[in-house]
């Protein structure tokens, strides 16, 4: 067997274990709840010790495992405390970090894609990366193109051999072993989440897609006080060149120790950059994780700009910028107009024909969505988020029978997810912003 089938059979081993450990788990609890245990106790315990094997597998694997992992890890904030405690260290590390690849691996991508005399333009490369991620790492290097305006420091994002196999093959895997991960976030539909990455996959493996979003982004921004994106230099296949960027850290790290002051200033720099990103380049930037996003100090040390990075998953939007309609539904809904909301609902296919809804109960749907608009300055706290997250999710609720009758149009899916991880990256910082005033800026519909 060659090394890239066994590394492949071992993670689907890996994977595969997953249900089966929660089965095991589950024979076990049903003996302690016979010998006495409370059957809330027996779950907590079993919840916890799922996630634990959940995102321990996860960030030690590469391709789609790792990929799926980060997608999850967004959402921690709408965990309960007690349960997010024990293994928020795993899910933070998925933000961040991965098992690099041997240096000799990164030189033969690099002749591969870079062509023969790569080292006539990458003078200078750092053998250890400095970020490592679910299909690529990235290593600092110097690059001289010849022209000989000198040299710059340059990120060189190096895709790991064989990537696209195994991030299909992992998450063709983890779609069949759905249940074995449900029990880590009880409510929350896993198959619909690993059928959009699977979707998604293509394009995120595609460096030249991914150099063209970012160069359109890094032209948009130039000028920009608040926002940073580094312009392209070079690529290949599966190679991608860019301006290197000096940053001590990512918001991973000011979602564990930052100051109020940080979380609010970086914040509501990111919010800005969600909404003006579509309306600067007809692009979401729809991957927001922590470590996408990279702090970058002032001159003086103090609080300065937030620097973007990763541009392979872009939803690519109709009519070059966020559809109208969300703007004017979002102000219709803090109107309180409860049957115009309902009426434009069905307008843009949200609500399918013949589909009663009850208004009210749509205005309290969208409660996540359109409360941080609602007043001047929102703070986005985990506390409100799983209070969300809960209601939503459960059963026995009024909000979860609406959901059920709702439709969300294609067109629209990378739109919410990335909403909605956007609004867990916030809840986890804690950060404090101006929605409502950035909204009027930038959100098509919302001013009118």
């Amino acid at each position: 067997m060659t090394e890239l089938p066994r590394k492949a059979a071992a993670r689907t081993a890996r994977l595969a274990a997953l249900p089966l450990g929660y089965a095991g788990r589950q024979a076990l609890g049903l003996g302690k709840r016979l010998g006495g245990r409370s059957a809330e106790s027996v779950a907590n315990e079993l919840q916890q010790r799922t996630a634990e094997q959940l995102f321990r597998t996860l960030g030690e694997l590469k391709g789609g495992a790792m990929k799926f992992g980060q997608a999850l890890s967004v959402l921690e904030s709408a965990l309960p405390e007690d349960l997010a405690a024990p293994y928020r260290e795993h899910l933070t590390a998925l933000q961040d970090s991965a098992p690099p690849m041997p240096t000799s691996t990164v030189r033969e991508q690099l002749a591969t894609h870079l062509g023969a005399d790569w080292k006539d333009r990458l003078v200078w490369l750092d053998g250890a990366p400095t970020a490592a991620a679910s299909i690529g790492q990235v290593h600092r290097g110097r690059w001289d193109d010849g022209s000989g305006a000198g040299e710059r420091d340059v990120a060189v994002k190096v895709q790991y051999p064989g990537a696209g196999e195994a991030l299909m093959s992992d998450l063709r895997q983890i779609s069949r072993l759905a249940r074995g991960v449900a029990p880590v976030f009880p409510g929350l539909d896993i198959k619909p989440l690993v059928a959009e990455l699977q979707a998604r996959a293509a394009d995120e493996l595609d460096y030249s897609l991914e150099a063209e979003a970012q160069a359109a982004y890094a032209e948009a921004f130039a000028d920009h006080p608040q926002i940073c994106v580094p312009d392209v230099v070079a690529v290949g296949e599966q190679v991608l060149v860019t301006e290197w960027m000096d940053s001590p850290y990512s918001l991973a790290h000011l979602i564990r120790e930052g100051t109020r002051e940080e979380r609010d200033h970086y914040g509501e720099i990111f919010v800005r950059f969600l909404f003006e990103g579509p309306r600067r380049t007809g692009m979401l930037h729809a991957d927001p994780h922590p470590g996408n996003f990279r702090v970058l100090p002032a001159p003086d040390g103090g609080l300065g700009r937030l620097g973007v990075l990763d541009f392979g998953a872009v939803a690519r939007l109709e009519g070059g910028g966020m559809p109208p309609a969300t703007g004017r539904l979002m102000r219709i809904a803090l109107d309180n107009d409860d049957q115009s909301l309902v009426a434009g609902l069905r307008a843009e296919g949200f609500i399918k024909d013949r589909i009663e809804v009850d208004p009210q109960q749509v205005m309290t749907y969208l409660a996540p969505f359109v409360e941080p608009a609602a007043q001047e300055r929102f703070t986005f706290t985990r506390e409100w988020m799983r209070e969300q997250f809960e209601r939503v999710n459960d059963p026995r609720s009024e909000a979860f029978t609406l959901a059920m009758k709702l439709n969300l149009p294609t067109s629209y899916l990378l739109i919410h997810r990335t909403w909605i991880g956007a609004i867990g990256l916030l809840s986890q910082l804690d950060a404090t912003a101006p929605f409502r005033e950035i909204l009027e800026e930038s959100l098509p519909g919302f001013a009118d």
